[in-house]
């Protein structure tokens, strides 16, 4: 109901043209409306930033959507964009401008302060996925040799222009990390207190250079509203703040989810991104998937003479594949989860195959069982698999164990391999595994039932 008040009232004074009213109304909101208010008058969200006062413009920008991000960009003034680049902070705005063409980036740095922009220039200097993209070197910093009631006094000065005060860092006269404090730490001391005294050398910070994947570990472990960055010699560059962990940990997510489905990652919201792009996007796995299932084509031409003497083993191909390319989806997806979340590591892979080949085992005997029994059942109620019906059953029960089995092996050392290679353990998709063991699977299946049946049926 809020958000259609704001609406209504905002179509009210746009039409009235009652612009000044209008600004101290947008002002007075929640920045999380002003971007709701933006996504339902998208037309509109050049204007809606324009009105709002600097510093409320840049935190409503830098929350909303890359593509909205670039519109509003696209239709405002140059003096506003100006304003609106130089008041966003280092990291926001370098996040912002890494997804522009390079020519678009050369205009808008154009536009920023010298000190903006030297900040910029050196934060667009590292890896795209690096933790030195996202750092800010807006930090609070104090010496060792400062009392507490220092610290205080330079908090009060400088705190406006930090991204955080919760956590203060102590650097030697090089810039060096020597140690973090939160805040807390100096507000239960005496305010003579030296700061060496209070020092414990103890802190965890990220390097420059590391990915922004494993970095959400860190966070994760730690539990930290910030995280120092240092050089490789312990300069202290900058801090990563969990607000933009937050941002990253969704995006890495998104991104694990649409390859777990066998597409590529998609760069814009599927609603906006054209649909050409689209499928170029999805065609490049099906056509790999889909040679990958011709194989299955082939597998079941080298048992065509033991399809042609016992059809009845044909009935139940779609039962055995489909079981296999079932358990290793299921096992794929579970490790590149606790890979995801830090949970496992390659060197825990030996652990995890134990896990899975129990695991499959078990899965594997019980399905097997299930399908014994139906096929006795079923020939007990309609007399559909004749004189065989024992035999065929443990052929289908016994096959159902190793595909099975085979499918949880895969799907749980897939990931784990990809990840020692340097690739992606998501690209080890769903569908990427259940094509992996559909082919597999049938050779186990016709392979029991020629080892079974031999002299008997085949």
């Amino acid at each position: 109901m809020e958000n259609e008040a704001l609406l209504e009232k905002y179509e009210e004074l746009t039409g009235q043209k009652a612009h000044a009213e209008l600004k101290v109304y947008l002002d007075d909101q929640l920045i999380t409306d002003i971007a709701d208010l933006i996504y339902e008058l998208p037309e509109e969200g050049s204007n809606i930033i324009e009105q709002l006062t600097i510093s409320r413009a840049a935190a409503a920008f830098r929350i909303l959507e890359f593509p909205v991000q670039e519109e509003i960009i696209r239709e405002m003034r140059p003096s506003k964009i100006a304003e609106l680049m130089n008041e966003l902070p280092p990291d926001d705005r370098t996040s912002f401008l890494g997804e522009l063409p390079s020519a678009a980036v050369k205009e808008l740095i154009k536009l920023l302060d010298p000190e903006e922009r030297k900040i910029t220039l050196a934060l667009l200097g590292y890896p795209e996925t690096s933790v030195g993209r996202i750092m800010t070197p807006d930090y609070l910093s104090v010496k060792s040799t400062w009392t507490v009631q220092r610290v205080l006094e330079h908090i009060r000065r400088h705190g406006r222009d930090s991204e955080t005060i919760d956590v203060i860092y102590v650097l030697d006269e090089q810039g060096k990390l020597l140690d973090d404090f939160r805040i807390r730490e100096f507000l239960l001391v005496s305010p003579d207190t030296e700061v060496s005294t209070l020092m414990d050398d103890r802190f965890v910070a990220l390097n420059v250079n590391d990915e922004q994947e494993e970095a959400i570990q860190e966070f994760r472990m730690e539990n930290r509203v910030a995280l120092p960055v240092t050089d490789d010699n312990g300069i202290m560059l900058g801090i990563v703040t969990i607000d933009d962990m937050l941002w990253i940990a969704n995006e890495e997510h998104t991104e694990d989810i649409q390859k777990i489905g066998g597409t590529e990652a998609l760069d814009e919201p599927y609603l906006d991104m054209p649909l050409l792009k689209l499928l170029k996007k999805r065609v490049g796995w099906l056509v790999i998937l889909f040679i990958g299932e011709m194989l299955t084509a082939t597998a079941m031409g080298f048992f065509e003479d033991e399809i042609a003497k016992a059809v009845v083993l044909a009935l139940f191909v779609p039962l055995i594949i489909s079981s296999g390319g079932n358990s290793g989806s299921q096992a794929s997806t579970l490790i590149i989860q606790a890979m995801a979340l830090g949970e496992i590591s390659i060197n825990d892979w030996w652990r995890v195959m134990r896990r899975e080949l129990i695991s499959g085992i078990l899965l594997g005997s019980i399905l097997g069982l299930i399908g014994f029994l139906r096929i006795l059942l079923w020939n007990q109620l309609f007399h559909t698999y004749g004189e065989h019906t024992t035999l065929i059953g443990s052929v289908v029960g016994i096959s159902l164990v190793g595909v099975v089995l085979w499918g949880t092996l895969s799907g749980s050392m897939l990931p784990l391999i990809l990840k020692r290679l340097g690739a992606d353990p998501a690209t080890s998709s769903a569908p990427f595994v259940a094509t992996l063991v559909d082919v597999t699977g049938l050779i186990i299946y016709f392979s029991v039932a020629y080892t079974f049946m031999s002299g008997i049926l085949l």
